[in-house]
């Protein structure tokens, strides 16, 4: 006992050693969760999707706002029309200016004009239509932000798992290095005394050697973890990270079996349905006429920046294009179209939902099946080992069934950790599924 409480003790100053060898940054899940919802560009990229349709929607107030402009002209002229008509906004026009040659041959004329204009729609059915489409656009763009996010989780779930996943392995197989090289002291002891053949010893090194190239591969797999993790959480992937929370079983139970049409990306995709269908129906209502009210407010003069004359204009315009080729017609049959495919895929999504849903709960509970195997069966091989290590000392062990029992139980310690990504992993993505 006191014999394998010291190779584990090795084995883990191992992991430690090796961790050194790079900038080493424990690090606990909730960490890597704050850093996530500061960092993360997916939930970035996401955010501004829903930015860029509130932009849309706001564009589609138009249809409701008035449009406003001003602007100050200043021109000269001698043309009879403009010069009359120049004097004439300026009210400074006199009986003189009747004169027929003043009027066919008029001096140069300065005009100088500030006007105000507006125009406010009053009656376009297929613009608010339109406006309504945007901002159930927009809503269904924020509820695919808020899905984004969960993803984004379960993206970390997974690679934290997968990190302290990589670590135990690297533990695992410090531990069957350190246990390796103990029986190659004994083996080479019992060569030495000739209790041992040479190839029986030469199989030992052999043992020692491969472990060491797996431990390797472990090593960099932990790496490969930290990489990815660093890369969710948008950091410089120079540095290692340690997990701290322990790989054990997590149970979650949130009371929800079955698919909930409140998850965000099902209203996501039935507001996306909607908006479809809303423009379907603007397509529908261009064949109907628009009514816009107009007017203006004007100053001139004949001096830069001066007022002493003033007007205004108001007005209203009913307009109807009664035929516009068949560019209209095409565009409400396309629309229709693409409103019948977006029900299509939100009928189709569900479904595939409620499927995934099935498999996950299929997969959680072979994955717990399959842990209480691993869990079995590293407490056998565990004792296997060390019955046959404590008669490969006495001389009562044959070297091929250490080896073997030496193999077994890392790839059972492997195995029983592997198991419990698996479940967790399998707990994870049901939650995600099943999120209300």
């Amino acid at each position: 006992m006191k014999k394998h409480l010291l190779i584990w003790t090795f084995g883990m100053a191992s992991v430690a050693l090796f961790a050194q060898s790079s900038e080493q940054i424990p690090i606990t899940k909730a960490e890597v969760l704050t850093k996530v919802d500061a960092q993360n560009r997916s939930i970035k990229i996401a955010e501004q999707n829903y930015k860029s349709a509130k932009a849309g929607f706001s564009q589609a107030n138009s249809v409701i706002l008035p449009t406003i402009s001003v602007s100050h002209t200043a021109m000269v002229t001698t043309n009879p029309l403009m010069a009359f008509g120049s004097k004439l906004n300026q009210e400074v026009l006199s009986a003189a200016d009747f004169n027929t040659t003043l009027l066919n041959d008029p001096d140069q004329i300065e005009n100088y004009a500030t006007r105000v204009a507006f125009e406010q729609p009053l009656i376009n059915v297929d613009g608010f239509y339109q406006r309504k489409a945007a901002k159930t656009q927009m809503q269904a763009t924020k509820l695919q932000w808020d899905r984004s996010i969960d993803y984004v989780y379960l993206k970390v779930d997974k690679a934290y798992m997968q990190l302290q996943l990589a670590h135990k392995a690297v533990a695992v197989m410090q531990q069957a290095v350190a246990t390796a090289e103990a029986n190659q002291k004994v083996a080479k002891d019992n060569l030495d005394a000739g209790y041992m053949q040479q190839a029986d010893f030469l199989s030992v090194q052999i043992q020692v050697n491969q472990l060491k190239d797996q431990l390797k591969m472990a090593e960099s797999q932990w790496q490969n973890a930290s990489d990815y993790l660093g890369f969710i959480m948008n950091q410089s992937p120079e540095a290692i990270f340690q997990p701290t929370d322990s790989l054990a079983i997590q149970l979650i139970d949130n009371g929800i079996t079955e698919l909930s049409e409140n998850r965000a990306d099902i209203q996501a995709m039935s507001l996306a349905t909607d908006a479809y269908k809303q423009m379907h129906q603007s397509d529908k209502m261009s064949f109907l006429p628009r009514l816009n009210a107009f007017g203006s407010y004007e100053l001139y003069d004949d001096e830069l920046f001066r007022a002493d004359a003033n007007g205004y204009l108001l007005g209203a315009q009913l307009s109807w294009t009664v035929f516009e080729g068949a560019k209209r017609i095409g565009k409400t049959k396309q629309s229709g179209a693409n409103s019948q495919k977006a029900t299509l895929e939100y009928e189709q999504y569900v479904s595939q939902s409620k499927l995934e849903i099935n498999q996950a709960k299929r997969q959680l509970a072979d994955a717990q099946h399959q842990f209480e195997t691993a869990q079995l069966a590293q407490q056998q091989a565990k004792e296997v080992l060390r019955i046959r290590t404590n008669r490969f000392k006495e001389g009562l062990e044959k070297t091929t069934d250490l080896l073997m029992a030496e193999t077994q139980y890392a790839q059972m310690q492997l195995a029983y950790y592997q198991s419990i990504f698996a479940y967790n992993m399998a707990q994870s993505t049901l939650t995600f599924l099943l999120k209300n």
